[in-house]
Order: structure tokens, then C-alpha cells, then sequence
């Protein structure tokens, strides 16, 4: 990876953290209070109807990856004018699928929610509510993506920064305002967090509309190019429908069998593992466009280089405060949280788990995209991922408990890792062998032994704050040196201590 390169990278991602540190410290606190106000049963029926529009989100989705392939491409290149012409394609496009999403979510979805769904009938007017307003912030958010999209490919990272300190306080202000006013507390949230979202979209439009030319709308007539846009995201369409299944698709499941309650189980879940997996996704924002870039420009070796090492580091981000909470999960959710809904201490640890494993698999996925060629990947490794919806119907028919459907998750994330790997071979050239080696294999051995001493002290000590903080202390230790001395190589190593001489202490 070259120097400059690595700067970047450092520099996007530092700023990227300050954007999670925040949105965290926010999310954790809100999810508390707003838990409190709605009540488990309020807070499932939130995260399940929510996620019935997040189910259309999968055209949105599709389409913000192809966008911002084709933007890092173009950048890679330096085509500005190509690059002015796939904003505005990509726009027209956009708003042909929020028509679409829009028709579908007053037809199929209205129909679901109100047939088909586990709510209680007394809170059915309130679902209704939710559901409207979703399709509201889902509308807003998808004809916005184009511009996020050119954010990231151009590696402006600060404006996520910037932005997240206005959010942050207008989630807290929601959390004021829902303790505060008397109204319906379920359809008052929904109110208040489409208001955020008209708020946050507008400011990155408005950012994208002044400072960077090709964000400025032009009409073009493009058949060539709109087929070629259409046809890479077409396969892209059938991986991120296979992703719906396995999230949204699961969370309807489980509506059905068990109830709200579980719903709002799995959403607190989730939560804790977002707040973690934010270490993830902020340094894979601001790698990935590095890596399709190097692709464009025909520096295979370089975007090897960068596979495997952010393969790494994804995982090592995510290890890293991954430990004390997978350890001590029912101490820090009783500190968190007053009440704690049924079986969300085996779904938090059984979500950070697949997580875990998903991350290493990112700049994969990143790598597949950028050659633009990626049918026959689509095909077989989001064949793979559909197998999750069908697997757990048959196993919850059974009579197995809700948890089970993330074990077959985390099943099936390991073959599909393997497979990601064994397709890059044909793909891009990538040594099989040496990504099992020099990424898988130590990952596993620095999650082993980062996990011993941790553990000891959590079998022979008693439950109480004091533990707590010594486990956070000894797994943060012992997961930082298991990582430098066996998770990172020689010329990595050297670089962090170049960089910190640099940065503190005025040395080159």
C-alpha cells in the first residue's frame, strides 16, 4: 500500500471515528430512554414495521454500490465528464425506484402489515403510522444516495463529522420531546425521527449541489451506458435481495412465530452490534474506494495489498471491542437497559459473532465489485445467502427456539467467506491460499488467544462493576497485544510506529 494511499486511508478513517464515537455514545443512550417510554411491545412493532419498508430498501441499496463503483472508477481515471454524466443517470434511476418502492409499499407491504403481522390489535392504528412515515424517510433517503455516493468516492469524509453533530443532538432532542409530550409515544417517534431524516438528507444535498460540479442535474440520453448501469446492478439487485431475506426477511420471520416481544429482542441486538461494527464500516468507508480505484488504474498488486490488509483490520476493529462485551453481555445489558426483553443476551452475542465473520469478508465483496463482472459471483454466493429464510422456516416449524436462525447465519457467512475467496482466484487472481494463511488463520489465532485470560478472570470472579471493569481492561490488553505481535506483520508494524513517532513526537 503506498504512502500516500495509507495517509488517506488513516486520515478518512480518524475522521470517520469521531463520527462513530458520537453517533454511539447518541444511539446508546437513546435506544435506553426510548425502550423505557415505548415499552418492549412498542419497541418490537417499531422494528418490525420499520424493517417491512427496509425490505424495498433493497433496490436503494443495489444501486448506492453501483453508484459509487462507478464514481471511484471514473475518479481513479480522472474522466470528470463521464463522471458528470453517472450522477445524473444515476439520479434518473433513483427516482424510478422510489416510484417503484412507493407502489409497492402501499400495495404489497400495506397489505402484509395488516394481514400477516403478529400485532396486537389495539396498536394496529399506531403500526399504521409507523409504516406511513417510514415510507416517508425511506422516499427522501433513496433519491439522496447519488450524493452520499460522491462523498465517499471523493474521500471527503469530514462532512459525516460535521453532520453527525446535528444529528446527535436532534436524536437527543427526540428523546426530550417523546418523555415530554403526551401524544401516542409509538406515532410520535415516528414523526420525529422522519423529521431528522428530512433534515440530515437535505444538509448532504445541499453540501454535494455547491461544492462539487458533476452533482448539478443534466438530462442525458444514454441508452449505451443506462444498459450498462442497469445490467451491473441487475446481479447486484439479486445479492442485495438475497441480503433482505437474511435481515428483514428473518426479523418478519420471527414476527410470526414468537411475537413483538422477540422483534424488539433482536432490535436491541442489532444495536449493540452496530454501535460496535461502526469501528468496521468507518474504516471500510474510507478504504473502499482505494480499492476500485487501483483496479481502474490497472495496480493489481496494490488492490491485493489492500484486500488482505483491510480483510485484517476489519476484523481486528471489530475483535477489539468485540471481547468484553461478547464476555460480559448480561452485566453490561443490565446496566444498560431497566428491562431486558427475552433471549436478547444469546442474540447480542450471536449477532457480534456473525458479525465478526461478515467483516473479514467486506473488502472482498469490494474487490468482486470493482471488476464489474460479477454475475456468476452474484449467483452463486447470493444463492448461498438466500438459503438463510428458507433453512430457519424449516427449523422454527420444528419447534427450535428463536436463536436458531442466527446459527445458521453465522453457517452459512463462513461458507460464503470461503467462497468470496475461492471466486477472487478466477476474478482478480488472488492467492487462495495465502488469504487463508495470512488472514484467516492468524485472525483465529488472535481471537483464541485475546480470549483466555479474559475469560479466567470472568469464570473465577463474581458479577458486579468491579469484574466488569477488569475484564474490559485485561481483553482490551490482551486483544491490542495479540494483534501487534501476531495479527500484524513486520512492515505494518513498522508503519504504525512511523506514524506514531510522526504524529507525536515530531520524528520522521
Amino acid at each position: 500500500m503506498s504512502s500516500i494511499n495509507r495517509k488517506r486511508i488513516a486520515r478518512n478513517t480518524a475522521l470517520l471515528y469521531f463520527r462513530m464515537l458520537l453517533i454511539m455514545v447518541i444511539s446508546l443512550f437513546t435506544v435506553r430512554i426510548v425502550l423505557q417510554t415505548l415499552g418492549v411491545e412498542d419497541y418490537g412493532i417499531y422494528n418490525v414495521v420499520a424493517g417491512i419498508v427496509v425490505m424495498f430498501s433493497f433496490l436503494s441499496n443495489t444501486m448506492a454500490s453501483s453508484s459509487q463503483r462507478y464514481f471511484a472508477f471514473e475518479l481513479g481515471k480522472e474522466d470528470y465528464l463521464r463522471l458528470k454524466k453517472v450522477f445524473s443517470i444515476s439520479l434518473m434511476v433513483y427516482f424510478g425506484i422510489a416510484l417503484v418502492v412507493l407502489l409497492l409499499a402501499e400495495t404489497l407491504g400495506l397489505w402484509f402489515l395488516n394481514t400477516k403481522m403478529t400485532i396486537p390489535p389495539n396498536r394496529m392504528e399506531a403500526a399504521n403510522w409507523i409504516y406511513q412515515f417510514s415510507i416517508f424517510s425511506f422516499l427522501i433517503t433513496i433519491v439522496t444516495i447519488p450524493y452520499n455516493a460522491v462523498i465517499i468516492a471523493r474521500e471527503k469524509m469530514g462532512i459525516y463529522a460535521y453532520v453527525s453533530i446535528i444529528e446527535a443532538a436532534l436524536k437527543l432532542l427526540i428523546v426530550y420531546l417523546l418523555v415530554f409530550f403526551s401524544f401516542d409515544k409509538l406515532k410520535l417517534y415516528g414523526i420525529l425521527l422522519f423529521g431528522v431524516t428530512l433534515i440530515i438528507t437535505g444538509i448532504y444535498r445541499t453540501y454535494c449541489r455547491k461544492k462539487y460540479e458533476e452533482c448539478r442535474f443534466q438530462f442525458y440520453r444514454d441508452k449505451d451506458f443506462f444498459k450498462e448501469l442497469i445490467g451491473y446492478s441487475g446481479w447486484n439487485l439479486y445479492g442485495a435481495l438475497a441480503g433482505v431475506f437474511k435481515n428483514q426477511g428473518i426479523n418478519i420471520l420471527l414476527n410470526i412465530f414468537f411475537g413483538p416481544v422477540v422483534n424488539a429482542a433482536r432490535g436491541v441486538a442489532f444495536q449493540v452490534n452496530s454501535a460496535i461494527n461502526q469501528f468496521v464500516s468507518n474504516f471500510y468507508t474510507a478504504v473502499h474506494p482505494q480499492i476500485t480505484k487501483s483496479y481502474a488504474v490497472g495496480e493489481r498488486k496494490e488492490m491485493m495489498n489492500l484486500v488482505f490488509q483491510s480483510s485484517k483490520f476489519c476484523f481486528y476493529l471489530m475483535l477489539f471491542l468485540s471481547v468484553p462485551v461478547l464476555i460480559e453481555t448480561p452485566f453490561i445489558l443490565k446496566l444498560w437497559l431497566t428491562e431486558l426483553p427475552d433471549y436478547v443476551v444469546i442474540f447480542t452475542r450471536l449477532v457480534i459473532l456473525n458479525t465478526l465473520i461478515d467483516a473479514m469478508s467486506y473488502p472482498l465483496i469490494t474487490a468482486a465489485q470493482a471488476t464489474g463482472k460479477i454475475m456468476k459471483y452474484q449467483l452463486i454466493v447470493g444463492s448461498m445467502l438466500f438459503l438463510n429464510l428458507p433453512l430457519s422456516y424449516i427449523l422454527l416449524k420444528f419447534g427450535l427456539p428463536p436463536e436458531i436462525t442466527l446459527y445458521v447465519s453465522i453457517v452459512i457467512s463462513i461458507l460464503c467467506l470461503f467462497m468470496r475467496a475461492f471466486m477472487l482466484r478466477s476474478m482478480v487472481g488472488m492467492s487462495v491460499r495465502a488469504y487463508f494463511t495470512d488472514v484467516i488463520l492468524i485472525a483465529f489465532s488472535v481471537s483464541v488467544i485475546s480470549l483466555v485470560l479474559p475469560v479466567i478472570i470472568y469464570i473465577n470472579l463474581e458479577e458486579n462493576l468491579i469484574r466488569l471493569l477488569i475484564v474490559t481492561v485485561v481483553s482490551l490488553l490482551s486483544t491490542g497485544i495479540s494483534i501487534w505481535f501476531l495479527g500484524l506483520s513486520k512492515n505494518e508494524r513498522g508503519f504504525f510506529i512511523r506514524q506514531i513517532n510522526k504524529r507525536f513526537f515530531h520524528r520522521k
